[in-house]
């Protein structure tokens, strides 16, 4: 059991309070990152997380082989081609992996923040009729996949005098945008070209339409969601996550079917009543995250994962370096560099403390465990031909 103390809540009760490496323990096991998980699909495991961060190609196929016993990235990129996930913008504005559930329910959800990001780029969209904007957008996305730059270049036939990347902006702020593929496929990626949710998936025939709902994702659910893959978790985190703002109502409405804690600064805390918490002292082995991992960017307090002294480590200006973890928490920054035409890749490994043998030996084998799994899916589609040096070295700066 987590070990933890009481502390007087603010209706004169009680409030047990969980220490940071309570917390860290209990978010690793949300994550999949204490064990990895021999039970969950894919799928499953994309439903579970609420998503994964994909700004870029890569980072889904690594933050799946970090938290899945028998990974294979040639199974996620399959599930792309058949449009069972998806990639769009939805949490923070920023782009996520989905299940085509997901991607049919959460972008609803986050539109007040789409609408406040919007709010940035009005001085370039004096005199857009954001309505028309969408429906052109729309029109012309839905006849076929466009880039960016044509999507620019359609608005800017209606609106000359717009600034080009505002009108770009409200198109994806207005409408529900997937990336389609060959973005994102496993060393087949292309450039990012846009159709609308509707147009790639088809018309919604799940239970939630049938009920005429479709498209709708209700509050209440999605921050038990929340809480199950990054609990516990205070107000402040969920909306963190979400971007979102005025969440304390919704958890409010939820008191009576949850468990409440704080943290050693006092802050409340929610969680599901039966979700795992296991005790601070259950070994965390080491892990390899790609950059943007939602683990780390998903509480308003992120020193339940991030020590304190290595806040700002992990970022370059708009660059994210990916990230290893060693006994729950942040540690270093690592690179991978693949020649995948010869077949070879060097891991590059830069602890920001000083490991000691044993953390180090780890470490390695961790990274073996990694390299063998993705690098043999990365030569070819025909070969798993690989080989693959481990060094600990400089990766910030190099």
């Amino acid at each position: 059991m987590t070990k933890t103390t009481r502390t007087r809540d603010l209706t004169g009760g009680s409030a047990p309070v969980l220490g940071r490496r309570a917390l860290n323990r209990a978010t690793l096991d949300r994550q999949l990152l204490l064990r990895r998980s021999r039970e969950l699909s894919v799928t499953d495991a994309v439903t579970h997380l609420v998503g994964l961060q994909a700004q870029n190609v890569k980072p889904p196929y690594y933050a799946l082989a970090a938290r899945l016993a028998d990974f294979d990235p040639r199974e996620l990129s399959a599930l792309l081609e058949s449009r069972e996930l998806v990639r769009m913008v939805t949490m923070r504005s920023t782009i996520h992996l989905h299940t085509a559930a997901d991607a049919r329910t959460l972008r609803p959800f986050v539109q007040d923040a789409l609408e406040r990001e919007l709010g940035v780029f009005r001085a370039g969209l004096t005199g857009v009729d954001l309505r028309e904007l969408a429906e052109i957008a729309r029109e012309a996305v839905e006849a076929e996949p466009r880039t960016m730059k044509q999507l620019r270049e359609t608005l800017l036939v209606r609106w000359p005098d717009a600034d080009p990347q505002a009108l770009a902006i409200a198109a994806r702020c207005t409408l529900p945008l997937v990336q389609v593929t060959p973005r994102g496929l496993w060393r087949r990626s292309g450039q990012v070209a846009l159709t609308t949710v509707e147009k790639w998936l088809g018309p919604d025939t799940g239970a939630d339409a049938e009920a005429g709902v479709a498209g709708r994702s209700v509050p209440e659910d999605v921050v038990l969601r929340y809480l199950a893959a990054f609990g516990p978790a205070s107000v402040k985190d969920m909306q963190t996550w979400a971007r979102l703002t005025r969440m304390r109502e919704v958890f409010e409405r939820l008191r009576p079917r949850l468990r409440t804690f704080r943290d050693e600064n006092g802050v409340e805390l929610f969680d599901l009543p039966d979700a795992p918490r296991p005790d601070e002292d259950t070994p965390a082995p080491p892990r390899f995250l790609p950059e943007f991992d939602n683990l780390l960017l998903s509480h308003a307090d992120r020193t339940r994962v991030v020590p304190a002294e290595y806040k700002g480590r992990t970022w370059q200006g708009n660059f994210a370096y990916s990230v290893f973890l060693l006994d729950g928490f942040l540690a270093g920054v690592w690179r991978l560099v693949e020649d995948t035409g010869r077949g070879e890749a060097v891991l590059t490994i830069e602890p920001f403390g000083d490991p000691g043998r044993a953390e180090r030996a780890e470490l390695t084998r961790e990274a073996e465990r990694m390299l063998t799994r993705m690098t043999s899916s990365s030569v070819s589609p025909d070969s798993s031909d690989s080989s693959y040096d481990i060094r600990f070295g400089a990766v910030i700066g190099s």
